[in-house]
């Protein structure tokens, strides 16, 4: 197929279904976590659940880089925007996560000079254009965006662009999943693997699961047929006893992944020890900050961000939800007291996240019928 229209063929998706029909265990559950917010997002506004078989339960992993932002970080950007000179950068998602005390829109209202960009090299051009300035860009994203950011930083240094510095909160795909894997509140059959992740570190990161966990993996594409061809694929597994990582998302996906971007990143990012993620907790090995070599360019020395750890919220159930325990509409606050215009947690502001998703969609169906 070469056209995004043949990728959402109705006809093949009633014909995938009734494979996926026929590849199942009579009177078997089972449970599969699409990781990537992304596909989560593809499988409500397509409708790909509404054609699996109801004992074929979809549930969102921790794939959402704006979700797993802890409320201290979105502190620290605060705190810097409000510095004299500033000029604070961000995705246009960012704008609206809630910190302890307010958004980063609300320190705009506030007088603070916060602008959205689209990429960081937007960010780069304001420095250059204010070199009077002092341009700060938050970084987030798993390592989808993390080679980005790391050209950004290498531009900015050979162009001697001294009033650029970044606030590092690139996070990686495999620490949460072995956490979640390692969790004894729950059991999954099998993984849809993050297909934007992949394009980077390939498909090779994700072995683990099956040679530690036992559970498959399949990488997967972000149109309707290709997550039911992923579920199938995944299914077909599970059904002819067999436990590996497949590659679905092969017209995209290398399976070493994309070696440019990985140099790249080892060049400009250090593992930082440990990260806080939202409802997570604390996450040995599982983000990046900038290397010695990049420490110029790091926004959380040159400002000395305050670091504060906040707890959640009470009424946010973001952690239960990134961890696939309950579904959005369990959230006590969900549709009500938590809004995309109003939200409380981070699932909700995301274009990727899973809360965002049921509430966009309305998928608040609480019970299918098990035939």
């Amino acid at each position: 197929m070469k056209f995004v229209d043949e990728f959402r063929d109705g006809e093949l998706g009633r014909a995938l279904a009734a494979e996926i029909l026929d590849t199942l265990e009579p009177g078997r559950h089972y449970k599969l976590m699409e990781v990537c917010g992304g596909h989560t997002h593809s499988i409500y506004k397509y409708g790909v659940d509404d054609l699996l078989p109801a004992n074929v339960e979809l549930v969102h992993g921790p794939g959402c880089p704006v979700c797993v932002i802890p409320m201290g970080r979105v502190d620290d950007g605060i705190a810097i925007a409000h510095q004299p000179g500033v000029i604070f950068t961000c995705f246009g998602d960012m704008l609206r996560v809630p910190g302890s005390e307010g958004t980063l829109l609300d320190a705009k209202a506030a007088g603070a000079d916060v602008r959205m960009v689209y990429s960081p090299l937007d960010a780069l051009r304001i420095a250059r254009e204010n070199p009077d300035r002092e341009v700060v860009f938050f970084a987030i994203g798993f390592e989808t965006t993390a080679p980005s950011t790391a050209l950004t930083l290498r531009r900015a240094r050979e162009d001697g662009i001294a009033n650029f510095s970044c606030i590092c909160n690139h996070v990686l795909i495999v620490p949460p999943l072995r956490a979640l894997l390692d969790s004894p509140d729950l059991r999954l059959d099998g993984f849809i693997g993050p297909g934007h992740v992949a394009t980077v570190v390939g498909a090779r990161p994700f072995r683990f699961i099956p040679d530690g966990y036992g559970k498959p993996v399949v990488i997967a594409g972000f149109e309707p047929l290709d997550l039911l061809q992923a579920v199938h694929m995944i299914l077909r597994q599970l059904a002819d006893g067999r436990c590996e990582v497949e590659n679905q998302y092969t017209r995209v996906v290398p399976y070493e992944g994309n070696p440019r971007a990985l140099e790249a990143m080892a060049e400009v990012f250090a593992l930082r020890p440990h990260f806080e993620w939202r409802g997570l907790g604390f996450i040995s090995q599982s983000a990046l900050r900038l290397s010695d070599a990049y420490a110029d360019f790091d926004a959380e020395r040159r400002f000395a961000a305050p670091g504060v750890r906040v707890a959640d919220p009470k009424a946010c159930q973001c952690g239960e939800v990134l961890k696939g325990v309950i579904k959005p509409w369990e959230c006590k606050v969900f549709g009500t007291a938590c809004t995309p215009e109003h939200a409380i947690g981070t699932c909700m502001v995301s274009p990727e996240g899973a809360c965002a998703a049921y509430y966009n969609y309305g998928r608040f169906a609480r019970e299918r019928e098990v035939v």
